[in-house]
């Protein structure tokens, strides 16, 4: 009944934004709509402003940031059944609708952002290989492919994390994604899985010590404000998905769908941009610095929790996704160091 009740709600918060264009496109996703303090938010705006500049008012792109349409696997839910015609969704919603998203998760794979930016990326070898089993197991379209915003760091309430025996004991949120799970396991800390919309008060409460995201997802979630160390470990990349109801996209005319997608690839890249600008500039990094206690984990501790984290993730993949799991991340594995020769 409560399910009815939220999806009866949703129906009259799309229907109140009720438009006289020929198309409608709803896209859902959950980070702030300032395009200046997320990147989904860079994207949506870029997007919107491109398809109906472009559309002679055919198009109207209905903006729903913030999580207004519910959780994150929840409005792919609703992408899916046509409800909704578009989100972009972090790699703990795709996981529940497409679990082999968690091969991205073995730590320390990707050496610099440069080659995470070159193979996360719909148009990479690898990425077309990816998009293309997406596409078949859900039947969504994948209009943009790209990475959660960097990085991941840790922050916590407790200590600084300079060592694996610093993460003794401490209980860290992670998405519901099996493989943080394994990582958390693996350095000696308590994984706490937990849905975004809950992480702030978790971290207030204490019913988790600490989380691990991009600095850009740190800073406009504001968890300098319930937490106080932030340790820089670069520990593992994760992918932002752009669907859209394939069934909706097939009904476009050939004009609209070709705008689409090159709206989207224009604002993907957009986004991934704005990642960059907001770890280096005052809305990342540098804020941060000034309300929290930083510190880098050197490259030498960074290869002991490698040591530690790796084969934990890596039988984890091999065991939960079989064949299809172990044939994927080599496949992720081998662009990578292909990507590597090109330096």
């Amino acid at each position: 009944m409560l399910k009815t009740l939220t999806m009866t709600g949703i129906a009259v918060c799309l229907a109140a934004q009720a438009f006289a264009a020929d198309v409608t496109i709803r896209l859902g996703h959950l980070n702030p709509d300032d395009p200046f303090k997320s990147h989904s938010g860079t994207m949506a705006a870029v997007f919107k402003s491109l398809v109906e500049a472009n559309s002679n008012s055919e198009i109207e792109v209905q903006l729903f940031g913030n999580g207004q349409l519910g959780k994150d696997n929840e409005v792919i839910d609703q992408v899916r059944s046509g409800l909704v015609e578009s989100a972009i969704s972090s790699s703990g919603g795709i996981a529940q609708h497409y679990d082999l998203v968690g091969v991205f998760d073995i730590p320390f794979a990707f050496p610099n952002i440069g080659i995470a930016s070159r193979v996360i990326s719909k148009d990479s070898t690898f990425g077309e290989k990816f998009v293309s089993d997406i596409e078949s197991k859900t039947e969504l379209k994948v209009l943009g492919l790209l990475d959660s915003g960097g990085f991941f760091a840790f922050t916590n309430s407790k200590r600084p994390i300079t060592s694996v025996a610093d993460m003794e004991g401490l209980r860290i949120r992670t998405m519901t994604l099996p493989t943080h799970e394994a990582i958390i396991s693996s350095l000696g800390g308590q994984p706490t899985a937990l849905p975004w919309a809950e992480v702030y008060t978790a971290l207030q409460t204490g019913v988790a010590d600490g989380q691990m995201n991009p600095v850009p997802v740190i800073a406009f979630a504001k968890f300098d404000e319930v937490q106080q160390y932030l340790s820089i470990t670069n520990h593992v990349i994760t992918p932002y998905v752009w669907t859209i109801n394939e069934e909706f996209f097939d009904g476009l005319s050939p004009e609209h769908q070709t705008l689409i997608n090159w709206a989207s690839e224009v604002a993907t890249e957009a986004g991934r941009g704005m990642s960059r600008v907001i770890e280096a500039s005052e809305g990342g990094l540098p804020a941060l610095a000034a309300k929290m206690e930083v510190n880098v984990v050197s490259s030498e501790e960074q290869a002991k929790f490698a040591e530690m984290a790796q084969p934990a993730v890596r039988a984890l993949i091999e065991k939960q996704y079989g064949d299809e799991g172990t044939a994927m991340l080599g496949a992720l594995l081998t662009a990578i160091e292909e990507e590597k020769k090109a330096y």
